[in-house]
């Protein structure tokens, strides 16, 4: 179920959510992706200025950080989630989001850094549980990856007539067009509501929480139903 399409087009949905919270609410930082952030590091470095240099930093840390968290939950839970716990590993990663998303939102402006610091964080978590749609890889939290995959699978979909090529064309594109969704909701909920819109984002991860649940009692039920069988 984790890598169902309706999974990564509820993430996606986030995910561009916090890119438009980030850049138009907390001080003009690409929580998402780190790419433009290193690159207005640099750029501060080069002019000498620290703090600006510093606000940048931050974010590449955490994201980095955020990482290491998600390999941590998955390699403490993964070979458990059928014993000793009642959710998958991925639903763990998830509801640690849904917690830090809600402590972002209710800081004041004086706190963008640390805003800035957790949603790097928590994108970072997101994009490392999941990494695959159908069985191909994507990312939920940036583009750039998904719209060179997806051109890919249009060019080998229009060279040989591979069905596979545009299903897998669909879902990318699909992917991007749903985070444009997600970072226009963002602006126009930011721009009225101001720093709790961000709490609008616990509907698609609570979402993503409680289908995990519902795909984990269909398994057992087939499973139940295979065993009876046999």
């Amino acid at each position: 179920m984790s890598e169902s399409l309706v999974l990564g087009l509820l993430l996606a949905l986030a995910g561009g959510f916090f890119d438009a919270y980030t850049y138009l609410c907390r001080g003009g930082v690409f929580a998402n992706a780190e790419t433009g952030n290193i690159v207005l590091l640099g750029a501060h470095l080069a002019e000498g200025d620290w703090e600006k240099a510093l606000r940048y930093l931050l974010p590449i840390v955490a994201f980095a950080f955020g990482v290491l968290s998600a390999e941590l939950v998955k390699r403490r839970f993964k070979s458990r989630q059928n014993r000793n716990i009642n959710i998958h590993w991925r639903q763990i990663v998830v509801l640690g989001e849904m917690v830090l998303v809600t402590i972002a939102a209710l800081l004041p402006q004086s706190a963008n850094a640390m805003v800035n610091i957790i949603i790097s964080f928590v994108c970072a978590m997101q994009v490392e549980t999941f990494r695959k749609v159908r069985g191909s890889a994507f990312a939920t939290t940036m583009c750039t990856g998904n719209l060179r995959s997806g051109t890919e699978q249009l060019v080998i979909w229009r060279q040989t007539g591979d069905r596979g090529a545009a299903r897998k064309m669909k879902n990318y594109y699909s992917i991007i067009l749903v985070f444009i969704l997600g970072g226009a909701i963002g602006a126009l909920v930011t721009n009225a509501v101001g720093e709790k819109a961000l709490l609008l984002t616990l509907v698609p991860l609570a979402a993503v929480f409680l289908i995990m649940f519902i795909e984990e009692e269909r398994e057992e039920l087939e499973e139940e139903i295979s065993g009876g069988r046999a």
